[in-house]
């Protein structure tokens, strides 16, 4: 019987990370939920055993039903009935299972019927159910509204939607419209509150909703009249069973066919206010962005394991002049660096799930009592790294995702190209990871802070400074070397505080930054299991010479050649 997470050793070997203590300890509050529900934890052991059980389960219902689902339903789709969306029936089978295994609500406390899961083994589960079928992933997934709800909500709105989640209700985030992409502080959907009703009422059309008609949704409208800016913005939840709401259509889309992409009008449709007014993007929504961001990073590498285990299985059964082509080496280079990019993309995103888990687990604390001097400390501390790894995250593994996929579908030759083959829904279906939840451009933006603040070289030298074992020292000497050449590429470009100059140069140094990041992290993990060692020491030679190129192109441009690029533009 296939079992997504029990044939990856990677998953258990991240999953057991020494900061998962830490983690629990947080999560668990020192377990002392066990009086009142008898299936919390006792200890930091029977926590993690219930992690790996979970796992073991998601694993299963991914390898037994929603891997063998998806080719059926990358070929029927979800279909608009009677203004409602209809799942393909393989769709509807993998929720079902979920939902009737508990699979739904993970990291919601107890109270609320969910697992009370850290970041971490949700994560895990996400990477998981994206490996069996990405579009399935992007319904399952989308339970990320939930937390919101549980972080920012009132107490009569947690306790009036939460609850449904366990019990199978779905999910949206309703926040881009038609003239809104990317700028959604230009959001449109008008938000009015009734006084005599105590209601809020909205109107408008949303446009490229992942799956649009869920149970519960997450929508952002503009509650103040007069503004144009996200100071304007609020954030509601709209409920399904009040039927306010006109699905026009289901976008005709390239790939993750079985994750219904709508465009919808509100029309009066009754929904609550989420937290306070004016705060909806500036606060909520970026928060919920996070987390979606995390989810893409893990959507990534589950596509990108898939496609290179496509990969490896043709290369080795297939035969060409004699011999498996596996032999070749134009063959086991290309499946030996698409496996040290899915090492060094799934070794960032536990790091930065880690990190997420510790700041959240704070803020909820905070909200029961005072935190110490020491705690706020800490929770600076993880709250910084989190914001300037979830872009980092999002970017490169989205990116590594697709170029895997490139190169598993190469690997195939012409029979990769035909729908016999997995690798070509594969293909289709990594190419919106480098689009949806900020294009990689705007993670660029982001991240580039990290650069600017010194974030990035900070986490680098903390990173450099734990102590490895002898035989490791060859990687950190390269490491260093590389962290040098960064710091120095990063002061020539920054001063002279000129920010086009910038802005042009952004992509290349996040990504030295997140070569040097990604070698450092797979250092690490070779000092805890030597497994990764291969991967390590690969990775970091690719990652030097793609560094050196950056480097070599920066030093020889002058602000002058941004010219030349602009007049391309008005040819």
């Amino acid at each position: 019987m296939a079992n997504f997470y029990s044939d990856n050793k990677d998953l258990r070997f991240h999953l057991n990370h020494p900061l998962m203590k830490k983690i629990v300890r947080l999560k668990e509050r020192n377990f002392t939920e066990r009086e009142n529900y008898d299936f919390a934890p006792l200890d930091h052991e029977d926590a993690m055993d219930s992690y790996d059980k979970v796992l073991e389960i998601i694993g299963e219902i991914s390898g037994e039903v929603i891997h063998p689902n998806a080719e059926g339903v990358d070929h029927d789709g979800a279909v608009l009935l009677n203004n409602e969306v209809k799942y393909a029936a393989g769709t509807q089978e993998n929720h079902e299972v979920l939902v009737k295994a508990g699979m739904v609500g993970m990291s919601l406390p107890r109270k609320y019927d969910g697992l009370n899961f850290p970041i971490v083994p949700y994560v895990m589960s996400a990477e998981i159910v994206s490996r069996a079928d990405a579009g399935f992933a992007n319904i399952w997934g989308l339970q990320d509204c939930a937390e919101t709800i549980h972080e920012f909500a009132s107490e009569e709105i947690k306790n009036e939607f939460l609850p449904r989640f366990n019990k199978g209700a779905t999910a949206a985030m309703i926040l881009t419209e038609p003239d809104a992409g990317s700028d959604l502080q230009s959001v449109q959907l008008k938000a009015t509150y009734d006084e005599k009703q105590d209601t809020w009422y909205l109107n408008g059309v949303k446009r490229f909703i992942t799956n649009g008609d869920a149970d519960v949704s997450l929508v952002l409208a503009r509650s103040e009249e007069g503004t144009s800016d996200a100071r304007g913005l609020s954030l509601f939840v709209y409920d399904r069973n009040t039927k306010a709401v006109n699905i026009r259509r289901i976008e005709n889309k390239l790939g993750i066919k079985g994750s219904p992409t709508c465009e919808m009008v509100f029309s009066n449709a009754p929904a609550k206010l989420i937290g306070d007014t004016r705060m909806g993007l500036i606060k909520y929504v970026m928060a919920l962005m996070n987390s979606a961001r995390l989810g893409v990073g893990a959507q990534s590498v589950g596509i990108a394991e898939a496609a290179y285990r496509e990969a490896l299985k043709y290369a080795r059964e297939r035969e060409q002049f004699g011999k498996p082509i596996i032999k070749y080496p134009a063959i086991y280079e290309l499946l030996t660096i698409m496996q040290a990019k899915i090492h060094a993309s799934r070794t960032l995103l536990y790091e930065t799930a880690r990190y997420v888990d510790i700041y959240k687990a704070y803020a909820h604390i905070s909200e029961e009592r005072k935190l110490e001097a020491d705690e706020r400390t800490d929770m600076k501390y993880y709250s910084r790294n989190a914001d300037v790894l979830t872009p980092l995250v999002k970017l490169i593994a989205s990116e590594y995702c697709n170029q895997v996929a490139y190169d598993a579908i190469q690997i195939h030759g012409g029979t990769g190209y035909m729908k016999d083959f997995a690798v070509e829904r594969l293909y289709r279906d990594a190419r919106i990871t480098t689009i949806y939840e900020g294009t990689s451009q705007l993670q660029v933006v982001a991240a580039i802070r990290g650069v600017g603040n010194g974030a990035y070289l900070k986490l680098m030298k903390e990173y450099v400074e734990q102590p490895i074992h002898p035989e490791l020292d060859y990687l950190k000497n390269f490491l260093l070397k590389m962290i040098d050449q960064f710091e120095k590429t990063a002061e020539k470009v920054t001063e002279n505080g000129d920010n086009e100059l910038l802005d042009f140069h952004a992509r290349r140094l996040v990504e030295m930054a997140g070569n040097i990041i990604m070698g450092l992290l797979l250092m690490l993990d070779s000092e805890r299991d030597r497994r990764y060692k291969q991967s390590a020491e690969i990775f970091i030679r690719k990652a030097r010479a793609e560094n050196v190129s950056h480097v070599s192109f920066i030093n020889n441009f002058a602000i002058t050649d941004l010219a030349s690029y602009k007049s391309l533009n008005d040819l």
